[in-house]
């Protein structure tokens, strides 16, 4: 198996790719065409990237692709619908760097309080101000709110407890149930929070629901002067309303992410907010931690091992929930050539297209189970063909989803 590495990743995790036996491919620097163009050339089974976006136009010339690994969390920087359309697997890391960045969220609320960007860029401009920047609020007692409640959210929860920071949390899976276990108030919506919050933190997915969210509404409803972190995705924002509520209520924000990010590791920021002044700024790196990394690259193995043994793929992002298969055709047979041949070519013949399919092996490799999801029924005709038609079948039969 072939695996395209396009973007920097750990030695442990390379190691182990090719402790696989896969060949690997270690090019961290493609992007755009340069990515396409070595799809084509090199023609991987396997691609995997961190930040580099995986458009339409590289996936239209990856023939050989059936699986895309996203060496983090969130998923859009790959066009799944592109790669949903020519069966390629799209599969993320999910939680491995949640403990990487509830660290930099702490650190940016921290930052915001003492304003420390501020004085160490006055320190390095040789003014002292301590009449200025002795005048931080403190945390302890301050209500923080917090948006989003997956494995990121939840480490930001754990660490409120050693800042005495009691926590309000928004979730749409969140009830009181939850609530009370987690140790935090339930906000009954995202505006609600942001009325009672001193501190707000952002840990949303982003989704077609998310996509702007965090709106005009919202920062309307936020306190004068409260501090907003955001180290999720810059999308969940609109950075219009961000904006003005730094201007018009002195707002502080905490931003590790943006709506205009470069594309690649390096490049010429153009972010109007990230510019303002009461906003502390971070590249993007909330997952940026060695150890972080490290885990990350354990579990793209393990993704990786699983997929080429079995076929399978943990964590598949864009694999249908459901089938259009109305019907299930259940054939027991002997474990011979030929039976799932037969099968398959009555099913063409009548027209049935097969949605999903398995054939379970049973000990001994005599005997098999062929479990067949179909887009619609099968007349009597079709189950009397398969059952005659050859004599190592030993049972039909058909059942509706």
């Amino acid at each position: 198996m072939k695996i395209l590495v396009a973007d920097k990743f750990e030695e442990t995790g390379l190691q182990g790719l090719r402790g696989l036996g896969c060949e690997v491919l270690y090019e961290p620097k493609l992007e755009g065409d340069s990515l396409g163009s070595r799809l084509a050339e090199a023609a991987p089974e396997v691609l995997v990237v961190r930040s580099t976006k995986v458009t339409a136009a590289e996936i239209e010339k990856a023939s050989g692709l059936s699986l895309i690994v996203r060496a983090g969390a969130g998923v859009n920087t790959i066009d799944l619908k592109a790669a949903s359309a020519r069966a390629i697997a799209v599969s993320n890391c999910p939680g491995k760097n949640s403990i990487a960045v509830a660290e930099l969220a702490w650190g940016l609320i921290l930052a915001l309080d003492r304003r420390i960007a501020e004085q160490t860029q006055d320190l390095k401009n040789g003014v002292w101000n301590k009449a200025e920047y002795g005048k931080a609020k403190g945390l302890a007692g301050r209500t923080l709110g917090v948006i989003g409640l997956g494995s990121i959210g939840k480490e930001v929860v754990a660490r409120a407890r050693a800042f005495a920071m009691p926590v309000l949390a928004w979730s749409r899976s969140l009830d009181d149930a939850g609530a009370a276990a987690l140790g935090v108030k339930r906000a009954e919506s995202i505006h609600a929070l942001a009325l009672e919050s001193d501190v707000v933190t952002v840990h949303l997915a982003l989704t077609k629901e998310t996509r702007g969210v965090l709106d005009a509404a919202f920062f309307g409803a936020m306190k004068p002067g409260a501090f907003f972190v955001n180290t999720s995705r810059g999308e969940v924002v609109v950075s219009a309303a961000l904006e003005a509520a730094i201007k018009e209520k002195g707002i502080r924000a905490g931003l590790d992410v943006f709506e205009k990010e470069p594309s690649g590791g390096t490049g010429p920021f153009e972010d109007e907010v990230g510019k303002m002044s009461g906003v502390v700024g971070t590249h993007h790196v909330g997952a940026s931690t060695e150890q972080a990394q490290n885990a990350i690259a354990t579990e793209t193995v393990r993704i990786v091992r699983e997929f080429k043994s079995s076929g399978s793929v943990p964590n598949a992002v864009n694999l249908s929930d459901r089938t259009p298969a109305t019907h299930l055709l259940t054939v027991r047979h002997l474990d011979r050539v030929g039976v799932l041949a037969h099968i398959f070519g009555e099913l063409r013949s009548a027209g049935i297209n097969v949605e999903k399919t398995e054939n379970v092996v049973f000990a001994g490799a005599q005997a098999a189970c062929a479990r067949i999801q179909l887009d619609r029924a099968l007349e009597e005709g079709v189950v009397e063909r398969i059952r005659s038609g050859s004599k190592d079948i030993l049972s039909v039969g058909l059942s509706t989803l």
